[in-house]
């Protein structure tokens, strides 16, 4: 396999466990290498998504800041979770 068909493998498997946590009313931890290793954003069900940080234990997160609509949609085209 190419590496063109594995990312976009890659991408699909990341989309359908998006989906399945978005029907059990779970959000979906989105990782990115801009972040410090110890921040994350969370999407939601209903579409807000949240920069938040682990605490100390790693069992918890805080909230750093909650995206607006502007900085939602850029983040999914960057990310190419966009529809």
């Amino acid at each position: 396999m190419t590496a063109k068909i594995h990312k976009t493998s890659a991408l699909r498997a990341i989309k359908l466990l998006r989906k399945k946590k978005f029907s059990q009313g779970l959000p979906f931890m989105i990782n990115s290498d801009l972040l410090p290793s110890e921040q994350c954003y969370l999407e939601y069900p209903d579409g807000s998504i949240k920069l938040v940080e682990a605490d100390s234990e790693g069992f918890d997160f805080k909230v750093l800041e909650e995206l607006d609509h502007h900085n939602i949609k850029l983040l999914k085209r960057t990310l190419k979770l966009a529809k």
